[in-house]
C-alpha cells in the first residue's frame, strides 16, 4: 500500500515540470543559440519540414585519418528536436576505423554525462551505428584534439600525459597543434 502515495507524489511532481508546457519547440535559426538552446519558432511559421530529417540515411565519408564519420541529428541540424531533451547521430566506421576517446559534456550517450568512451571497428566490413543522446545539443570533446591540436607548450603536455617530447611533437604535427 505504500506504493500508492509514492506513485501519487511522483505523478504530482512530474505534472509541475516545465518540459510539458509546450508540445514542441522547433529551433528558430534566425536567432542566436543560447545556454538554454535555440529560441522557439512561432507556431504559425512551423512546417512539416521542421519535423523531417534525412541525414541519418546518408553514408558518411570515412576517407580521413580516423576512418570514421559522424552525422549528427542535433538541434543545429534538425530543428524539430530542439527542447525535447534528445538527439541522435549516425556513425559510419570503416574497417580498422576508430572514433577516438571522447566525451559528450552536455549529455549522456552510454550511461553518464561526461563519460570517456570510444568506438572501433575491428570487423571485416564497414560498421554502422545509430546512437542517441539525452540532450538536443550533447556536444563533443575528442580527447586527442583537446591534448594535441592546440598551442599548449609541449613540456606541459609531456608532464600531463607521461609522453616523451618526440611523441608529443609527432602527435601535435599530425593533429595540427603547435608549441
Amino acid at each position: 500500500m505504500m506504493f500508492l502515495p509514492i506513485f501519487f507524489f511522483f505523478s504530482l511532481l512530474f505534472s509541475f515540470s516545465q518540459a510539458s508546457v509546450v508540445d514542441f519547440c522547433v529551433a528558430d535559426f534566425s536567432l542566436p543559440d543560447g545556454p538554454a538552446g535555440y529560441s522557439c519558432k512561432k507556431p504559425a511559421k512551423v512546417t512539416v519540414d521542421d519535423f523531417t530529417y534525412s541525414g541519418l540515411g546518408k553514408v558518411g565519408n570515412t576517407s580521413n585519418i580516423i576512418k570514421a564519420a559522424v552525422t549528427p541529428a542535433f538541434a543545429a541540424q534538425f530543428g524539430g528536436v530542439n527542447g525535447l531533451g534528445l538527439s541522435m547521430a549516425r556513425l559510419d566506421i570503416a574497417v580498422d576505423g576508430v572514433v577516438p576517446m571522447h566525451t559528450h559534456p552536455g549529455a549522456s550517450e552510454i550511461l553518464f554525462v561526461g563519460l570517456l568512451h570510444f568506438q572501433i571497428n575491428s570487423g571485416k566490413t564497414n560498421a554502422l551505428a545509430i546512437v542517441s543522446f539525452s540532450s538536443s545539443n550533447p556536444g563533443l570533446q575528442i580527447l586527442d584534439f583537446a591534448l594535441f591540436a592546440n598551442d599548449l607548450p609541449s613540456e606541459l603536455v609531456e608532464k600531463t600525459t607521461f609522453l616523451d617530447d618526440a611523441q608529443v611533437k609527432k602527435l601535435k604535427k599530425v593533429l595540427g597543434g603547435t608549441g
